[in-house]
């Protein structure tokens, strides 16, 4: 019965957060992206911290460089963004326009009397497109703000979230301290296994793969800029961004870019050959270089369970479920394999009970008095 208390202990401790966390989603935000920030940058104040630098000035010099990353992002990136996504979402419906008289001639001469019917279809696909853009990203860009910025607007995310990247980081091994020392003793050595187990798969995505994801968009963006295409910084950051989902992020990115390459540039066709190019390049280098060096197999997610995880979480939790979706997908995954290997050890999977111990026998009644004579 013991046991039996402790997993309905844990499982209302986990049901309670749960609902802590749909509660207080919308003002989550600037704390979530501080604690996974803080994680992604411990290894830096741990570094510097074995080079003699106190652990304050460490965390300091960390968000001051931190700080002025952001900033500089946001003077030099972050306007060609914006101009960027404005100038798309202007051009989109005319864009769509051009490829249905691209794929209009194409068809025409490849499909003869079958014509007619792909053109009605392929039409109203484009029309339906065209016609909902607008309202499809005012409704995006409505819900990402109402999800994740209800309370805090975009300058409180800037003002709160350094200030608990900062704390975090001075408070990171007293803090793991503290929770060691609030671990059930019996099975302590077991969640500290469980633990760094966890750990490697979480710091895998967040510091492996969110590495990966930095090179491959500055690599993206660079090469589609360099070569002409519009909207090429757009895409490639974008794409970049979404490669922590193995394969998807790749193949929309290749979609939409080559596309916009078709629209830009047919009939010329080296440009689009180009295009298609940096694309597999890029996931080349993934594939061969990247990803091995920097991620490992620590992750451990199949990428269905991983697109799965994204969907459940967003739809959830919002933006704060898009940030901790996969890490908690990963520390999902691995508690779960600690569980089937309990499992298929156990006599529930076997079929064969537990042999016990034979029963000690009775100890031999001891007579009290010094000589045996009797009382």
């Amino acid at each position: 019965m013991r046991i039996e208390r402790q997993v309905v202990f844990w499982l209302a401790a986990l049901v309670v957060l749960l609902l802590l966390v749909g509660l207080l989603r919308d003002i989550l935000l600037p704390f979530v992206a501080g604690i996974v920030l803080a994680y992604f940058l411990n290894p830096a104040a741990d570094w510097l911290e074995r080079r003699g630098l106190p652990r304050v000035w460490a965390s300091i010099l960390i968000v001051a460089l931190g700080a002025m990353a952001i900033v500089t992002a946001l003077v030099l990136v972050v306007p060609l963004l914006l101009a960027q996504a404005q100038q798309f979402a202007v051009a989109l419906p005319g864009e769509l326009e051009r490829i249905r008289g691209l794929v209009d001639v194409w068809a025409r001469e490849r499909l003869g009397p079958h014509f007619p019917g792909f053109e009605d279809g392929f039409k109203r696909a484009t029309q339906a497109a065209s016609e909902n853009w607008g309202s499809l990203a005012g409704w995006a860009a409505s819900s990402l703000w109402s999800r994740s910025l209800a309370v805090f607007n975009f300058f409180s995310l800037m003002l709160i979230t350094p200030l608990v990247v900062f704390y975090v980081l001075i408070d990171w091994h007293p803090m793991l301290a503290k929770i060691d020392g609030w671990l059930p003793r019996e099975h302590a050595p077991a969640i500290r296994r469980l633990a760094t187990d966890v750990n490697d798969a979480v710091s895998a995505f967040i510091r492996g793969q969110g590495m990966v994801c930095l090179i491959l968009g500055a690599f993206y963006a660079v090469s589609l800029s360099a070569i002409g295409l519009r909207y090429g910084l757009l895409i490639g950051i974008a794409t970049g961004a979404m490669s922590f989902v193995p394969f998807a992020g790749w193949a929309l990115g290749l979609i939409t870019a080559t596309a916009l390459a078709v629209v830009q540039f047919w009939p010329e066709t080296a440009p689009i050959l180009v295009v298609i190019g940096i694309f597999l390049a890029g996931q080349a280098i993934d594939a061969a270089v990247l990803s091995p060096k920097i991620v490992g197999s620590k992750i451990g997610l199949h990428p269905v369970w991983l697109i799965f995880a994204l969907f459940v979480f967003s739809y959830l939790f919002g933006f704060i479920g898009v940030l901790v979706a996969v890490p908690v997908a990963a520390a999902t995954g691995v508690i779960v394999r600690f569980a089937l290997d309990l499992y298929l050890k156990s006599p529930v999977y076997s079929g064969v009970p537990v042999a016990r111990a034979p029963l000690a026998p009775p100890p031999a009644a001891v007579d009290p008095r010094p000589d045996g004579s009797g009382p």
